[in-house]
């Protein structure tokens, strides 16, 4: 990034560090479904970042930290022999079985749902719904085809419809989408 100092780099991190790690442990909880492994998740991503963090650009830092974080999911899933699942929330139940919010009864049954998307599913809807990438910067950021981003999401949208019992939309009131030439 251009650094005279490593004083001046160490700072520029820093500042670039608070200010990512939200959006960077939002798509680590989706990845991950579990706060704790959400947080191991963004400290891995961050300390990658930190070791190449002379050679990236300030403009493309956070898609840089995003694709780390990303790849090392992707390790760890490969590395897992078998991931095993739980059903138990992140923070205590309330008297009343709930969570004592409806949005955070919202969210837990997303990630429910998320968990029980294939990695490939998950990663490109978390990546184009949640994190609001394009379909080029998600394709980028997985390393794979455009082509295999719109796959990918349409499977996952369909898997989520058919789980959450939501029907699927009707074509005859959807919006084309125009294609940029």
């Amino acid at each position: 990034m251009g650094r005279t100092s490593k004083a001046e780099g160490d700072a520029a991190f820093t500042d670039f560090m608070v200010q990512a790690e939200p959006s960077l442990m939002r798509t680590a909880w989706l990845l991950t479904g579990s706060t704790e492994a959400a947080r191991e998740l963004v400290q891995v991503a961050l300390v990658k970042t930190y070791v190449s963090w002379a050679k990236v650009r300030p403009e493309t830092a956070l898609a840089f930290a995003r694709r780390v974080l990303v790849n090392h999911k992707v390790d760890v899933w490969r590395s897992r022999s078998r991931e095993v699942l739980t059903d138990t929330l992140d923070r205590p139940v309330a008297a009343g079985g709930t969570t004592g919010s409806g949005a955070s009864d919202d969210r837990d049954e997303i990630v429910r749902l998320l968990a029980r998307l294939p990695e490939q599913q998950r990663k490109t809807v978390v990546l184009r719904f949640y994190a609001d990438l394009s379909e080029r910067d998600t394709a980028d950021a997985l390393g794979v085809s455009v082509g295999t981003v719109k796959a990918a999401t349409s499977r996952g949208l369909a898997t989520l419809r058919e789980l959450s019992g939501l029907p699927a939309p009707d074509p005859a009131t959807r919006r084309p989408e125009r294609s940029p030439r």
